[in-house]
């Protein structure tokens, strides 16, 4: 049984032969020629792709992106004390990033739109998530390239550790000057390629890849405590970052659950919220339909934020709002200081059923007098949609009757008694 799972969890079933996987990802690492134009047109891909916010462009662009081969070599590189290859990674790396920064900085540079859409947001601020992404994408990847058949795991990696973007993100922040942006993308790059680099080297030193280079055993020590630093000054920036991340999350949702406990619930409709985090103190800006607060109330809602766990918080009620509230009210005719929302809907919906609506008993009655074969009378308002006029409104008149009576006549009749030239007979007793 023990054997079986063993068989089961072998990373050695399908390996590639050591030598055909150096050399793959010896030709992976180089930056000249073809692959450096792949790389220019996948960075000006992205660019665009992060600039229209369109997700399907950036993948799109992760996937025909190289830069995987040197950080990926130099994984391999460490791992096997291959230095040479670790020389060369490091300075076709460096390359590519100098190149990819460039061409994103002139994109941005020359594109009209310098507005920082969600998909350039987003890679501004990375954290542990980042990391766990990078080094499990790298596991993945290095894995992948120690195969035989190497399946379908490589664009997925490209896709999930996401190398492409920050660069871009950090060309976007050097074009408009915006040198956070540059701080927080290129952070966010550096932790993609270092843990998948790391990846790469646990992998290749689990499935004990020979050493190109016999290295004492001080030195392999070195080299151990130098990335046990690295991963350490690396994990701690992106740790607090997730903090602050799970912070703020919380944050938010404590205050939802405030505005709906507190003013939701009660019938009060919220039209304006701006919750600023960021701040000190923190700020909730509020402003409503009808309802009005006056400072005792606001008081108590400031002192109730701490029972929901929000605090160093200011609530702000805005109370200018009366503008769109006098609107709604000139428009029912109400003149009530405190009216409800649902009374507002209710008298909107009422003076629009007025405009179709016809109450007038005498007009029936007078019909019935002149036309006395008609059984039953109904008489509205009907909106012609198949004029090009929208707001045309035609009177309808249904009537029932068993014998024939003379329809111009009643209709001359309507027209001069109503003064109106658009009327219509409809004889609903269908033989």
């Amino acid at each position: 049984m023990k054997n079986t799972i063993s068989n089961f969890l072998n990373l050695h079933t399908g390996e590639e032969s050591p030598t055909l996987v150096l050399e793959n990802v010896t030709s992976n690492v180089s930056f000249r020629g073809a692959n450096l134009w792949i790389l220019a047109c996948a960075i000006l891909i992205a660019s665009v792709g992060l600039n229209v916010n369109s997700t399907a462009v950036i993948i799109g662009a992760m996937l025909i992106s190289p830069l995987m081969g040197p950080i990926v070599g130099a994984g391999f590189a460490l791992a096997t004390f291959n230095f040479s290859l670790l020389k060369k990674s490091i300075k076709n790396l460096i390359i590519a990033t100098i190149v990819s920064l460039a061409v994103s900085s002139l994109y941005f540079y020359l594109s009209p739109f310098k507005e920082a859409q969600s998909e350039l947001l987003a890679r501004t601020s990375p954290n542990i998530y980042d990391v766990l992404i990078a080094f499990f994408g790298g596991v993945v990847g290095a894995i992948s390239i120690t195969r035989i058949e190497k399946g379908n795991p490589i664009p997925g990696v490209a896709i999930a550790t996401a190398l492409m973007p920050p660069l871009c993100t950090a060309g976007f922040g050097i074009a408009t000057g915006n040198f956070a942006f540059v701080a927080g993308a290129f952070y966010l790059y550096t932790i993609n390629c270092f843990f998948i680099c790391i990846s790469t080297f646990l992998i290749i030193k689990f499935l004990k890849y020979p050493s190109i280079q016999s290295t004492n055993k001080v030195y392999e020590k070195r080299i151990r405590y130098g990335i046990s630093v690295l991963i350490i000054i690396m994990i701690v920036p992106s740790c607090y970052l997730a903090y602050n991340l799970l912070t703020e999350k919380k944050y938010t949702q404590n205050v939802e659950k405030f505005i709906n406990n507190e003013f939701t619930k009660n019938g009060y409709t919220v039209i304006y919220k701006k919750v600023d985090y960021h701040t000190n103190p923190k700020s909730i800006e509020l402003a409503f339909l009808s309802k009005t607060f006056d400072s005792a109330e606001i008081k108590k809602l400031n002192t109730t934020l701490k029972d929901f766990g929000i605090n160093n918080t200011h609530l702000i009620i805005k109370q200018n709002t009366t503008d769109l509230k006098t609107e709604i009210l000139n428009e029912i005719n109400l003149q009530k200081n405190n009216i409800s929302e649902k009374d507002v809907q209710i008298n909107v919906l009422k003076n629009e059923l007025n405009q179709y609506k016809m109450n007038d008993p005498e007009l029936i009655k007078e019909i019935k007098i002149l036309f006395p074969e008609i059984n039953e009378i109904a008489v509205g308002k009907v909106q012609n949609f198949y004029k090009k006029d929208s707001t045309a409104v035609e009177t309808a008149l249904l009537y029932n009757s068993n014998s024939k009576i003379d329809e111009q006549k009643l209709q001359s009749w309507l027209e001069n008694k109503l003064k109106s030239n658009k009327i219509i007979l409809v004889n609903t007793n269908v033989q």
